[in-house]
């Protein structure tokens, strides 16, 4: 069972809420009454999701500091009409290639990087088409932390079609032959919004 919207984003909220409190708390007391509401946030997530309440609780516990969106970056990239995917070795479905951005590395070099690493080509980031509050769209399975995504359309300028770590198969693919998606990367929705900027290069940024 996936929660509904309002309740994933009570969970996340009160995850951010305990995360930012036990950074900042030092009465023994507040790190307590923290600690209590970082637990209820997980009790609600794994009896509406289903997960164990540990797995939960330890990807919680492993957030530190004051709780800001993650973030997601994705390569759009077009070849004669047709958009890049990659299959993810996880789940056999594809999706933009892409992933968590690292630190210190800037949007633009955290999808060029992701682009090699996934499918085997040398990009340029371009323009960002983009930038979608992943909770705003319906995206399933439920995350349990706030996620902003990042789609850059980027152009190629070398290496070739190579699967990666985390991928076993590489294709272009016509807006009528999209294969069926990895949805908490990349949903239809996307895709065909993608497909749209193709046709209309002037199209404004997109953004909640």
């Amino acid at each position: 069972m996936i929660p509904n919207n309002s309740r994933l984003d009570w969970c996340m909220r009160l995850q951010a809420i305990a995360q930012t409190g036990l950074t900042f708390a030092r009465d023994p007391y507040d790190i307590e009454r923290y600690t209590q509401i970082r637990g209820i946030a997980a009790e609600m997530l794994a009896e509406a999701s289903g997960v164990e309440l540990k797995v939960i609780l330890g990807l919680f516990e492993k957030e530190t500091g004051y709780a800001t969106p993650k973030v997601d970056v994705r390569g759009v990239i077009f070849r004669e009409d047709k958009i890049l995917l990659v299959r993810e070795r996880s789940d056999g479905l594809w999706t933009l290639p892409g992933g968590w951005a690292d630190v210190c590395a800037s949007p633009a070099e955290n999808v060029v990087r992701e682009v090699f690493e996934e499918s085997g080509f040398e990009a340029r980031a371009e323009k960002i088409l983009a930038v979608w509050d992943r909770s705003k769209h319906v995206t399933e399975p439920a995350f349990p932390f706030h996620i902003y995504k990042i789609f850059v359309l980027c152009g190629i300028t070398g290496g070739g079609e190579t699967t990666g770590l985390e991928t076993d198969e590489v294709g272009f693919f016509g807006e009528m032959e999209i294969p069926a998606l990895s949805t908490t990367r990349t949903t239809p929705a996307q895709i065909r919004r993608m497909f749209e900027h193709h046709r209309n290069p002037g199209l404004p940024v997109d953004f909640d």
